[in-house]
């Protein structure tokens, strides 16, 4: 086929479909149905123009094998305009019309089929007849399907191939009633190759083209393709089921019963990526449209089978059809990218939890590259979707709402745990004792949490563990490194467009979510996620809390209020949780409002700031004995010889628990393996290094040692020592008798992991249990587990170490007569620039409260800088709980300068000018 032939198939076939494309979107019920079989019928009237019924003596005019066919000389646009009038006038339909029958021509007009073209054509019979005509047509069916094969001699025993054989698959366990000669075509890599020579010796692509399109049209054709040699079709690989229904079901069974529910499957993979690198080659890619309509015809009809019946179940060798389809190199066929695809996606999205677990453990194989590979073809699926609708998105027209966005993140999610169950997983010894260890715990927090003395007890509302998540027994904390980088599941471009509230709407509705799928979410775009939830709950409590008065007559307690001398802060605030944990720990999920003694302020978000940024200096401070300092990594840890009781961790872990539920960023200096350990993990050797780096190196150089003088090199018991907070030695046995047990090759694996597992845990266990016991009365029930990482929730908490005061420009805002252009804003800013880190920190510290920067960068603060009357000698005020600097119109820079210098750094406490 020439160029111009391959544009004018193509444009034929879209112009056939008429205003209702294939790919569009439409409901299944109602109007869209009427559309889906209009569009049919005129699908018919196109292929009975274009190609004919294959009877040579057929009296049809208005098919193109009648002998005297009307429209010889019709182009195929013209061609599909015809076939939308004949679809209008109910013109005469051919009867059993098989699915893309070629017609041949010579110079005087259609003629009947050659030998050679017999021998390579696939005649496919759609689906049978209607129960009120299937006694009447089924001999006549039964004469006008044939299966055209190939005689060509085995290098054996000359056996004769076929270029397609027959055999359905789908519904084992309940098949549907086919037509008596039914045949179904399958495809190998022999004899696609064969094909492409064929097609290249005749100078025409048309016997590729309908190949193509009868194969990835069906799904039965699929699922029997590029089968490996274990799992034959049979002897020949051809199969006729005229009257042999019952061996047909029977033999399907025992190819289905050799397929392992979890990794194995029966495809040839290598096979089909070299058929399709074959493919490739061909100049031009003339089969691309007919891959195009073909997928999109086959998508929504899996869609219908994956939501209404239950295919893989009834055959797993349903799952070869998304193999095989997520093996095209998409990245070629931008057409197929563009439309197909995303339907596709939508179609694989309606799978069972089972089934796409299945499909992760097997994708889990294919390595970091394939992974990495379809993410990003994904992503570029997504990212093509916005950018086409851009200026649509709205509160009108949500990216939820957009079926091609929705099943393209759900593909990437099974791409996600696939990435995540073939990369660095942790011991499954380590996973079954953490496993165990948290389930005690929250047995003991449910307690807890349960109800305290005079209240009612309240049924916790934990978020939901993903389903797909719990099918696989993984989770995300479970793997240490990844096929595929995290950041490399994040849109950025989704990011920017997505509405946060809706999408939380849509959570709260069990509707498509995009929290659901937090792993294309960025960190800043997680947060808004959470404090949306934070603040429902805090409503909801306030609101509880008003009908507790109503109804019972209880005094109103809408917030959780907390009244503290400044001299006596750690005592007044830890009394006052206290009293909170133990009377109703429901009450540590209201909003919290601290009050200063002896200071007039309405807590709007900065006295709470100010509170935990005192809370955390006096707490950590290493003569309060509950915490180490390492000077050289500059993070504190738990003294594991602390006097302290356990109630003081507790009450520390509500302190940071509350900082989180309330959207406050603290100060706070802890290790990355604290977070893994709030998250339910155990710390590892490999957690050693951020903890003690000397100490993680020095265990690293045993471990890498080869020499066979180890023992003496080292000398090194299963006995270690470390020094208490007042540099008391202390020593410990890592197990029994280890005083006598010197390590070795043989046993220094265990020596680490004994000695991490010692560092790491046991020896702060108390101290630690009792500090998460105190979190987790806060987050139980917040999303926290569910959408961030542990190198994310240490971002939540600590902020960001990225000072960029550019971004804090670009975002301030302006008022009392100030603009972007005013003298002492051009000079505002040439001075912060021109500051250094410390004095920047300081900055921050005096215009919002905290020096920390929150998620998402300095961005994210909405500073505005309000004009405070004219030239004078006042200092520059801050309202820190609406972020706001009031700063007067100082007549020169020099001025500006000294004014705001002594405002940041002798500012304290409210009421300070």
């Amino acid at each position: 086929m020439n160029p111009n032939e391959q544009y004018s198939e193509q444009s034929g076939i879209s112009a056939a479909r008429g205003p209702n494309s294939l790919s569009e979107q439409r409901p299944e019920t109602g109007d869209g149905m009427k559309r889906a079989a209009a569009k049919q019928m005129i699908e018919r009237y196109y292929y009975q123009l274009t190609d004919g019924c294959g009877n040579e003596h057929c009296q049809n005019k208005d098919c193109a094998s009648c002998p005297t066919f009307a429209f010889q000389e019709k182009s195929k646009n013209e061609l599909a305009v015809k076939a939308i009038d004949l679809f209008k006038e109910k013109a005469k339909l051919c009867g059993s019309l098989p699915t893309k029958v070629p017609r041949a021509e010579n110079a005087a007009g259609p003629s009947k089929l050659s030998n050679e073209e017999n021998a390579t054509t696939a005649n496919v019979v759609l689906g049978g007849a209607s129960s009120s005509s299937k006694a009447h047509s089924g001999a006549e069916s039964s004469k006008t399907a044939k299966v055209f094969v190939e005689e060509k001699p085995s290098s054996s025993k000359g056996q004769t191939t076929a270029l397609f054989s027959q055999q359905s698959t789908c519904n084992v366990i309940k098949p549907i009633p086919t037509p008596a000669a039914e045949t179904i075509n399958y495809l190998t890599e022999e004899k696609v190759i064969k094909l492409i020579k064929d097609c290249e010796g005749e100078n025409s692509w048309s016997k590729l083209i309908r190949v193509i399109g009868a194969t990835f049209n069906n799904a039965d054709s699929l699922i029997m393709s590029f089968r490996r040699n274990d799992h034959n079709i049979s002897d020949h690989g051809n199969v006729v089921t005229e009257e042999k229904g019952d061996e047909r079901v029977s033999a399907i069974r025992s190819d289905v019963s050799s397929c392992d529910k979890e990794v194995r499957y029966s495809l040839d993979l290598e096979a089909v990526r070299r058929t399709f690198k074959a493919l490739m080659k061909i100049p031009g890619l003339p089969y691309q449209g007919a891959l195009v309509n073909a997928l999109s015809s086959l998508s929504r009809n899996v869609e219908m089978e994956l939501r209404y019946r239950r295919p893989m179940e009834q055959n797993p060798n349903y799952i070869n059809i998304f193999l095989i389809v997520m093996e095209i190199p998409l990245d070629e066929h931008e057409e197929l990218l563009e439309n197909s695809f995303p339907e596709f996606c939508k179609a694989l999205g309606h799978m069972n939890m089972s089934g796409q677990a299945k499909l992760a453990r097997i994708w889990s194989t294919f390595g970091d590259d394939w992974l990495m590979q379809k993410t990003r073809l994904l992503h570029q699926v997504i990212t093509m979707k916005i950018a086409q609708n851009h200026g649509r998105w709205g509160r009108v027209y949500q990216l939820n709402e957009d079926e091609g966005i929705a099943g393209s993140t759900k593909v990437m999610k099974i791409l996600f745990y696939a990435s995540i169950i073939g990369g660095s997983m942790d011991p499954d010894s380590v996973l079954a004792e953490e496993k165990e260890t948290n389930e005690s715990e929250e047995s003991l927090q449910d307690m807890l949490q349960g109800g305290a003395v005079g209240h009612e007890p309240k049924d916790l509302n934990k978020p939901k563990e993903d389903p797909l998540a719990n099918e696989l027994r993984v989770s995300v904390l479970d793997c240490r490194r990844p096929f595929v980088p995290y950041d490399e599941f994040v849109n950025e471009l989704l990011n920017e467009y997505v509405d946060i509230e809706a999408d939380y709407k849509n959570k709260m509705e069990n509707k498509f979510s995009f929290m659901n799928h937090s792993f294309i979410l960025t960190t800043a775009s997680k947060h808004t996620c959470m404090y949306i939830d934070n603040r429902v709950r805090m409503y909801n409590e306030r609101r509880s809390s008003i009908l507790n008065t109503l109804v019972r007559g209880l005094p109103p307690i809408p917030f959780l209020r907390l009244r503290v001398r400044r001299d006596h802060l750690i005592d007044d605030a830890l009394v006052n949780l206290e009293m909170t944990a133990m009377d109703n720990p429901q009450d540590l999920k209201k909003q919290l409002i601290v009050e200063f003694e002896g200071e007039h302020a309405m807590d709007e978000g900065g006295v709470s700031k100010e509170f935990f940024q005192l809370v955390v200096e006096e707490i950590f401070n290493p003569d309060f004995g509950m915490f180490t300092y390492n000077e050289h990594t500059r993070q504190f840890w738990f003294n594991p010889t602390s006097f302290e009781n356990d109630g003081q961790f507790t009450l520390i872990g509500i302190v940071l628990g509350l900082a989180i539920y309330n959207s406050t960023i603290v100060d706070i200096h802890f290790p990355s393996v604290v977070y893994r350990k709030l998250m339910g993990k155990k710390g590892r050797f490999e957690d050693l290094k951020d903890l003690d780096p000397t100490l993680y190196a020095s265990l690293q150089q045993m471990l890498e040692y080869e020499g066979e003088d180890l023992e003496d090199v080292f000398m090194q018991p299963f006995k270690i020592g470390y020094k208490d907070v007042f540099g008391c030695d202390l020593t410990h046995e890592l197990k029994e008798k280890g005083a006598d047990t010197h390590v070795n090759h043989g046993n220094r694996q265990e020596f680490v992991d004994l000695y991490s597992d010692f560092m790491l845990n046991k020896s702060i266990e108390k101290q630690f249990r009792a500090f998460k016991r105190g979190f987790n009365l806060v987050t139980n029930e917040s999303p926290l587990r569910m959408l961030f990482r542990p190198e994310e929730v240490e971002l939540l908490i600590c902020g960001s170490t990225h000072f960029d005061f550019y971004d804090l420009q670009k975002s301030t805002e302006y008022d009392g007569g100030f603009t972007v252009d005013s003298p002492t804003i051009l000079h505002f800013w040439e001075i912060v620039h021109e500051f250094t880190e410390d004095q920047k920190r300081r900055l921050l510290q005096f215009t919002t409260g905290t020096d920390r920067v929150p998620v998402g960068g300095l961005s994210k603060i909405k500073l505005i800088i309000a004009r405070n009357g004219p030239d004078s000698d006042r200092l520059p005020t801050a309202h820190t709980c609406f972020n706001v600097l009031l700063l007067p119109d100082y007549s020169t820079k020099e001025k500006l300068k000294d004014r705001l210098e002594k405002a940041v750094d002798y500012s304290k406490g409210f009421g300070m000018l």
